[in-house]
């Protein structure tokens, strides 16, 4: 695992990549008051709140939750104490990196490799020169529509022709 200090990232205490961010707060930010409030509701976290529950701060620990999760819709996760925290969160960062073999692949993400091939069985058009076209019209119907001068631009003026006369032609 490799890691970075980032002075710029304000009140954020850790970015494990960008899309989750973490904010701790200790057992002394939560007996102390509620500048840690603040400090969340200032962040604009959209992340996870690592909070350490201890018999100490037991009697805050409900007005924190309901803070940031009823108020802020924020996910709270308690530990015990400072080494539990860094456990979960390297913990978090593993997770991050992996891919979840639950969800489902979306349909363009699926699509891809089919319209890459069909693009691919228009006369003059190679697997570079699709992979243009699809840089640039990311559907079928996008480059079906797509003018003559803007296929020039991609592939030249003789496969732009191709290109043109392969979905103007009615199918015999």
């Amino acid at each position: 695992m490799k890691l970075l200090f980032e002075e710029e990232l304000g009140v954020i205490d850790f970015c494990l990549s960008n899309k989750t961010c973490v904010l701790y707060v200790s057992e002394t930010d939560l007996v102390a008051g509620n500048a840690y409030r603040r400090r969340i509701a200032n962040s604009g976290l959209q992340g996870v709140v690592v909070v350490e529950k201890t018999p100490l701060c037991e009697q805050y620990f409900s007005v924190l939750q309901k803070f940031v999760v009823l108020e802020l819709g924020l996910t709270l996760l308690p530990v015990a104490d400072t080494s539990e925290a860094a456990q979960l969160i390297a913990q978090m960062v593993f997770a991050e990196s992996k891919e979840n073999p639950f969800s489902r692949r979306s349909v363009s993400r699926l699509l891809e490799p089919l319209v890459l091939g069909l693009v691919q069985q228009i006369p003059g058009v190679g697997k570079v020169k699709a992979l243009q076209l699809l840089q640039r019209f990311p559907s079928m119907h996008q480059l079906s529509r797509a003018s003559l001068q803007e296929l020039e631009i991609l592939v030249g003026e003789t496969t732009a022709q191709q290109i043109r006369g392969f979905f103007q032609d009615p199918l015999s």
